[in-house]
């Protein structure tokens, strides 16, 4: 029954099999993790996939079957962060259509993207102006890409860039399977002053082809908070949060759009230097919360270490 879901959707979650079958997560996942040892599927943070490597790129109607309460639960939080007024970039996914679902009820927003599904999510919302780029049409996630679609990016400037991603890590950063939808990301990072990587934790802790934003343009993460036993994703928070990324967990006690690293990951935490002068730790904030860096509090050494970095670059 596993092997027929998954053949049949592209890609399952865990809690939807352990619903179907009526049996434990826990089950569930020693049934798929046999299954992966016979190659007969591949094991994903929170689900099964068709079997695949690096290259291979789930479509639409395959990702939107995957962690679907935590794609809503983040979009909620994420939306929290666009005011009244905004400009800002939507890229493509199933996470930022979501995202797309509730700006609409925020008054006076210019959204810039790519996405036929973001535009189509907005198309309705009268006090919202949608901006589209130009481009080829990507009918694997109903997205424009190409040079037309990068072209139509120059020269513009937003405030925020909401972006999601096959996988994200502390090492490479946020990235995808397909080349094209990489090279448009990357054009959208570059008309925001801000980058917010919208993932959940399944996405955490994968490592795909080609990367779209490095860790240190990352600005925040916004995510659900990870299951107990999933120790890569936890692992992974932690290092994000270490190299200056604000993490923001959807669904975390007391977090109704603050920012914070789950409580049992708090507990671990350690105080590093920031790798460059792009962000400190302002006193008197929570752990795992990074701000900009402030003029004059800057650490000794930190104006030399800023140069050889420039130089470096």
């Amino acid at each position: 029954m596993i092997l027929e879901m998954v053949r049949a959707n592209g890609a399952v979650s865990l809690r939807e099999l352990a619903r179907v079958v009526q049996t434990s997560e826990v089950t569930v996942r020693r049934d798929v993790r046999a299954l992966e040892a016979e190659g007969l599927l591949d094991r994903r943070h929170g689900g099964a996939v068709l079997p695949g490597g690096f290259t291979r790129e789930s479509g639409f109607p395959q990702k939107s079957h995957l962690a679907t309460a935590e794609k809503t639960a983040i979009a909620d939080l994420a939306a929290g962060l666009v005011e009244e007024g905004e400009a800002i970039v939507v890229g493509a996914g199933t996470t930022t259509q979501e995202l797309a679902r509730r700006l609409a009820r925020v008054p006076g927003l210019t959204v810039v993207t790519n996405s036929l599904l973001v535009a189509q999510a907005l198309a309705h919302a009268n006090r919202v102006e949608v901006v589209m780029t130009g481009g080829t049409l990507r009918g694997s996630n109903y997205a424009l890409v190409g040079s037309g679609a990068e072209q139509s990016l120059q020269g513009l400037r937003v405030s925020r860039a909401f972006l999601s991603g096959s996988g994200l890590t502390a090492e490479r950063g946020l990235s995808t399977s397909n080349m094209l939808s990489a090279s448009v990301d990357r054009a959208l990072v570059q008309a925001a002053a801000e980058v917010v990587v919208l993932a959940d934790h399944t996405k955490l802790g994968t490592d795909t082809m080609f990367q779209t934003v490095p860790t240190d343009l990352i600005t925040r993460l916004v995510t659900d908070e990870p299951p107990a036993h999933d120790d890569r994703a936890a692992t992974e928070l932690q290092a994000l949060a270490d190299q200056g990324v604000q993490i923001a967990v959807a669904g975390a006690p007391g977090n109704a759009g603050g920012d914070q690293v789950p409580a049992r990951q708090q507990q671990q935490r350690r105080d590093v230097p920031l790798p460059g002068p792009r962000r400190s730790q302002v006193p008197g904030t929570a752990p795992g919360l990074r701000t900009a860096a402030v003029l004059g509090e800057q650490p000794p050494g930190t104006e030399r270490a800023r140069v050889a970095d420039l130089r470096r670059r």
